[in-house]
């Protein structure tokens, strides 16, 4: 079965699929969108009690739904300095060492940093011998994004790409999966050196967005793009530890790349398949 649903992921229209479903996610139809939120909610059992609004019926699409927010104080951001912390709900993946450039994925799977990052070499170099995090947004998870220290924008680069399932069997069984998938990479400069933000698009994930360009994926493109940003003056975007940076229609995948000596550590407990709650000790920063 297994097999199966792998070369069904390779056979299927993956951009056409996500775009239909990212259409009706975004339309305003009544009752037919609130039995659909009903349904959902049951079918992946989400605790609705931590959400600001909790009834079905408060929200008029399924992006709004899916991109809900949480009641105050509902996630705890730690405090601790020497801690950075989690940037979303959800489950580890991966995390370690980047070694000779490589992030590992699954076992035997593994990807370039470089190809994560959209081919920009002087970007992967900044990130050579250091750490990464692979965390994974199930559809039940709660879906903004949030920054682990604070940092200020530096660069954004959209990268073209297929729309490969971010599930555990995917990781497993498609190879440079997360370098594959269409994304958008924010690059932040903090007091730990640079870190890159790759929101990872999947299947029938509708779109990606940031709090400074809002809507980045769709359109998808076949081309990379970039954009700078100043680190510096009027025009610098700083965002503080905890603050929202992006979201997700749905759930997908995060990839986080420290450099080298940024860390000391992650924290107790922080291993593949370790549930993730944002604000909660991710790494301890190095001295």
């Amino acid at each position: 079965m297994d097999k199966i649903k792998i070369a069904l992921q390779y056979m299927m229209p993956k951009h056409l699929i996500s775009r239909l479903v990212g259409k009706f996610a975004a339309a305003e139809l009544g009752s037919i969108t609130t039995a659909g939120i009903k349904w959902f909610i049951k079918q992946y059992k989400i605790d609705m009690s931590e959400a600001a609004q909790s009834e079905a019926e408060a929200y008029k699409t399924f992006n709004d739904f899916f991109t809900r927010p949480l009641k105050p104080g509902i996630r705890p951001l730690c405090d601790d300095k020497e801690y950075i912390v989690h940037p979303v709900d959800g489950a580890v993946s991966q995390c370690g060492p980047i070694k000779d450039g490589q992030i590992f994925q699954a076992k035997g799977h593994e990807y370039s940093s470089l190809a994560l990052l959209g081919n920009q070499v002087d970007d992967a170099k900044r990130f050579e011998e250091g750490d990464f995090a692979t965390i994974y947004l199930a559809p039940k998870d709660y879906h903004r994004i949030h920054m682990p220290i604070k940092g200020t924008l530096s660069k954004m680069t959209y990268v073209p790409g297929d729309l490969f399932s971010v599930n555990p069997l995917t990781a497993e069984n498609v190879p440079g999966l997360f370098a594959r998938n269409e994304r958008v990479v924010a690059l932040f400069e903090t007091e730990i050196g640079p870190m890159a933000m790759v929101l990872v698009g999947a299947t029938i994930v509708a779109s990606i967005e940031t709090v400074w360009a809002g809507t980045v994926t769709p359109p998808t493109g076949k081309k990379v793009f970039t954009w700078d940003y100043p680190t510096e003056g009027p025009d610098a975007l700083t965002l503080d530890k905890g603050d929202e940076m992006g979201r997700f229609k749905l759930g997908s995948t995060v990839v986080m790349l420290f450099a080298k000596d940024a860390l000391d550590e992650f924290a107790e407990a922080v291993e593949p398949g370790a549930v993730t709650r944002m604000g909660q000790p991710f790494a301890k920063i190095e001295d």
